[in-house]
């Protein structure tokens, strides 16, 4: 097919469930593609001589070849052309902001929509749980190393997968019940179903990973334990960022406030919280949204969001947005609180000053400016700050790790080796706050790492990482 056919083909839209519905329950909203949309959206790529989409990949995923099989109908070869470079495509195609990643350097959005990139890979993935195929890679014999890994979520996760069909014995250290770290506790079933992590969770345990659960390294266990009386060989560190950002605003502590990502964790655990009908929710980014749309099936009424710039500057997906407004949260742009108010000690609403935008700051994004005097006042039941979060250091005790100014873990940037040489650490507790993609790709050069430090091989021969936070 030629490139002026292929450019005539509109971008293929899935089925989504409608907003009435799904505010009712958790089910996931996008549908996904069917046989004959993947197939037409795949024929859309102009198998560019230098593809963009590769380089916004924070993976580097192979994506004309594998989009090129999806267009000849070879599913079962796509699936396995991508799992060359990701442990987790069932993950990475529901969850990463593609149109910021491989989309965003997509040269068909030159002239038109870039091509669905996430929405084909999740395609593949689903394609092959629907049919039964097998998703396992062959496990390599046991090589008599063992590593301990903290924290079961993406780059866990990753870690645990390279080592195990390396034959390195893996014993994952979570301190939730349930696995899957931020994955499970920090994103809802309507973006992330839980089958799809349970999925990934059988395919490390057909390994013979093992899962510890309820265990807090630094509080039940030593990292000096784990390598001493445990006996492991190397630990990872991949804890991810747990902790909420606090606004720094008097009357945070007041009862009514509620962090966003401890409120996702209790709601996601099955706990039944009470944030009463009007909510408001601080922040722009996905946790912002998820929390937003989360009371809203909690039963929470009146749900909006407090947000210092404009629908522009917003760091939350495209998609997610959409999907927040459809169903009926309102978003007050150009607004920022300054104090939470409320009587004996229960917050009974939020004051805020209205902002304009001015020059660009260090993100890119136009700076706000306060506009003063423009003081004003919303009475809310609770409110949710989610504008960020830190690296919980629990897991430190008794060693003097060198951390950057943001509170993450200062490691080489080949090897992912902290300054306690068998120690290392990948993804959102080196990255901060960041996407799927990035930590499963900085895990998987992680795993490699250990693999040559367990046998006492050079661990930069050879290797050509790519920098992720430059």
């Amino acid at each position: 097919m030629k490139a002026k056919e292929r450019m005539a083909i509109d971008r293929q839209t899935c089925a989504e469930l409608s907003p009435e519905i799904r505010v009712d329950n958790y089910d996931e909203v996008a549908l996904g593609f069917t046989f004959d949309m993947a197939q037409k959206e795949a024929l859309r790529c102009l198998n560019c001589k230098k593809p963009g989409c590769r380089k916004g990949c924070p993976i580097n995923n192979d994506i004309p070849a594998f989009i090129g099989l999806v267009a000849e109908g070879k599913f079962e070869e796509a699936y396995w052309k991508v799992r060359e470079t990701s442990s987790l495509p069932a993950i990475c195609s529901r969850v990463c902001p593609h149109e910021n990643q491989c989309e965003g350097k997509c040269i068909r959005a030159k002239k038109g929509k870039a091509v669905a990139i996430g929405l084909i890979e999740r395609f593949m993935s689903d394609w092959m749980v629907y049919h039964q195929k097998n998703m396992r890679a062959e496990c390599a014999l046991p090589i008599g190393k063992k590593v301990a890994i903290v924290g079961s979520g993406p780059a866990g996760m990753t870690v645990a997968f390279h080592l195990a069909h390396a034959g390195i014995e893996c014993t994952i250290y979570e301190s939730l019940p349930v696995f899957g770290g931020m994955l499970k506790v920090g994103i809802p079933p309507f973006r992330l179903p839980r089958h799809i992590i349970n999925a990934e969770f059988a395919v490390l345990k057909s390994c013979g990973v093992n899962i510890v659960h309820d265990v807090v390294i630094g509080r039940d266990i030593t990292l000096d334990e784990l390598k001493g009386e445990h006996g492991f060989d190397a630990v990872f560190i991949g804890i991810g960022a747990h902790t909420s950002r606090k606004l720094g605003v008097d009357g945070e502590d007041m009862d009514g406030v509620r962090h966003g990502v401890d409120y996702l964790r209790a709601v996601l655990s099955g706990n039944k919280v009470d944030i009463g009908n009007n909510v408001v929710v601080v922040g722009g980014g996905n946790v912002a949204i998820d929390c937003a749309r989360v009371a809203l099936r909690e039963g929470s009424e009146n749900v909006f969001i407090l947000y210092r710039r404009t629908i522009e500057e917003m760091p939350a997906s495209t998609e997610e947005i959409h999907h927040l407004q459809q169903e009926g949260v309102k978003i007050e742009f150009l607004a920022a609180p300054v104090k939470i108010i409320g009587e004996d000690g229960r917050m009974t609403g939020i004051e805020c000053l209205k902002m304009e935008l001015g020059p660009p700051d260090d993100s890119g994004r136009r700076r706000p400016v306060v506009i003063e005097g423009s003081n004003f006042v919303i009475a809310a039941d609770c409110v949710i700050p989610a504008i960020s979060q830190n690296v919980d250091h629990e897991a430190d005790k008794g060693h003097d790790f060198k951390l950057t100014s943001w509170g993450t873990y200062v490691v080489d940037k080949t090897s992912f080796q902290t300054n306690v040489d068998w120690i290392f650490s990948a993804g959102d507790s080196v990255l901060g706050p960041q996407t799927v993609a990035k930590a499963v790709y900085q895990a998987k050069e992680a795993a490699e790492s250990i693999r040559r430090f367990c046998l006492g091989e050079d661990m930069y021969e050879g290797r050509d990482v790519r920098d992720l936070d430059s």
